[in-house]
């Protein structure tokens, strides 16, 4: 019985360790690890590169050689193909192509440092965004590398854009989207409780956007 105890119990501490690997290395990147992808310059020129999008710094990211580094000349880059999906420069940053039909709907990444936590009355310890943090994890290019420092913990969130009629709005939550769709409040509200629809989670978003193209 013993012997069950202690192999589930090191089963567990495995499992939690490795969860909370995945959610440093995931968190500040949109791909686990860097993938061949293809630059197509608006010039019709394309490069092949190691790619990864870092939502903390806001950069599309490429290896050469091992060291990590931020793409430039954005007015130059068409598009971004990372594992068959699309990236495309926008106000200095890159956007995901999420879904293309009637409507279309974009994606930024994003991510922010959470301080450590400073201690507290009672053995506790208060939490909140760091900027310190950030900037001397920026300065010393730690926050190029798939791995942060021990310790650190980020915060993913979204933000979204959707092409309507020709034109380009951004939403910051579901109230916000909603007001685009007035016409079809009934519906909307149905399908987001129904579906337990996840703004910070893409394709929980894409599902509605394709439930309101159809309804």
């Amino acid at each position: 019985m013993k012997t069950i105890f202690l192999v589930m119990l090191i089963s567990f501490l495995l499992s939690n360790s490795y969860a909370q690997k995945k959610r440093v290395e995931i968190y500040h990147y949109v791909f686990p690890e860097f993938v061949k992808g293809t630059v197509l310059m608006k010039s019709g020129l394309k490069n092949e590169a190691m790619l990864n999008y870092n939502a903390l710094t806001e950069e599309m990211i490429f290896d050469k050689n091992g060291k990590k580094l931020a793409m430039g000349l954005l007015s130059e880059i068409d598009t971004v193909y990372i594992d068959g999906r699309k990236f495309f420069p926008f106000q200095n940053k890159f956007v995901e192509l999420l879904y293309h039909n009637k409507l279309d709907l974009y994606a930024l990444y994003q991510a922010n440092i959470l301080d450590p936590g400073k201690p507290a009355a009672y053995g506790g310890t208060s939490q909140t965004s760091s900027t310190t943090s950030y900037s001397s994890i920026l300065s010393g290019g730690q926050a190029y590398e798939l791995e942060l420092p021990q310790g650190t913990e980020t915060q993913a969130s979204m933000q979204y854009w959707l092409k309507k009629d020709g034109e380009l709005t951004q939403f910051l939550n579901l109230r916000q989207l909603s007001k685009q769709f007035d016409n079809k409040a009934a519906q909307f509200k149905k399908y987001v409780k129904d579906n337990k629809v996840d703004y910070d989670d893409p394709a929980s978003m894409v599902g509605l956007i394709k439930f309101l193209e159809q309804n």
